[in-house]
């Protein structure tokens, strides 16, 4: 039987320098493919709201919503660590209600860890979670739930006061019991800093290769999604193209009484 990855050996990844594999998935197919193949972590990430649901942001995903892409991943896959965003709301209000929800991701969603945004000011919530048994991981420096407060989805930690902020940010996730930290859109410098500076896994996203890992969003890297087009993200394949070719074939051979043959068809 197929052993799932903990955040134990996660921890021993980086002891390792050998470097962690991080990808989204929100359903049961995506999960199996990516699974089958040996990545180290799935993130149902919030970023569902974006190329899944059709948002303009993540702020409108719902708990409910993430408990069922969680499930459906958790199904799809046996050796993955599978770890769960908590959307926007879920865990900034007090932290009865932060444990409680990463709680219903674990009971309900079956995932293995959570992973919330913020940095210092989430300290507290991130220790009240841990205290519980609930492994979390933080993510910092550009954090989509915070894109009114930063303009947008723009770098951050260019300045040194920024770059200070996020360094401190990095150390209070560390010291509140979180097990890695995701850091994204921060220049390449500050990341190996931050990476040299903390004992847990740092997985980047937009902050270059020093990074003890690497995340992205499974429909950008295969070209699934054209609202946006980060610097970050690397296509590894186009099978847009390759769908929808598929689907004009389709089409054409309804309409031209090609489709079904006698070999679709039942006697």
């Amino acid at each position: 039987m197929t052993k799932r990855k903990t955040i134990l050996d996660i921890g021993l990844m980086k002891q390792k320098q050998d470097k962690i594999s991080v990808l989204t998935a929100y359903d049961y197919p995506f999960a199996q493919l990516m699974d089958n193949v040996g990545i180290d972590i799935i993130l149902v990430g919030d970023s569902v709201g974006s190329v899944f649901s059709g948002y303009d942001n993540t702020l409108p995903v719902t708990l409910d919503e993430m408990i069922y892409h969680t499930r459906a991943v958790v199904r799809g896959s046996r050796q993955a660590l599978i770890m769960t965003d908590m959307p926007f709301m879920s865990y900034q209000i007090d932290e009865r209600d932060a444990r409680l929800n990463a709680g219903r991701l674990i009971k309900e969603g079956g995932a293995q860890a959570v992973k919330l945004e913020g940095g210092e000011h989430m300290a507290t919530t991130i220790r009240a979670i841990v205290d519980i048994d609930i492994p979390v991981c933080g993510h910092i420096g550009l954090t989509p739930q915070s894109i009114h407060r930063m303009g947008g989805f723009k770098v951050q930690g260019r300045e040194d006061e920024q770059a200070r902020k996020i360094l401190a940010d990095a150390k209070a996730v560390e010291e509140a019991g979180a097990f890695a930290m995701v850091l994204e859109g921060v220049p390449r410098d500050l990341a190996k800093l931050v990476t040299d500076s903390v004992s847990i896994p740092t997985i980047g996203i937009g902050a270059g290769v020093d990074c003890d890992g690497q995340v992205l969003v499974i429909h950008d890297i295969l070209g699934l999604c054209d609202k946006y087009s980060p610097k970050f993200v690397k296509r590894y394949a186009d099978i847009s193209a390759t769908i929808s070719a598929g689907i004009e074939q389709y089409i054409k051979e309804v309409k031209d009484g090609d489709f079904p043959t006698a070999d679709h068809s039942f006697k």
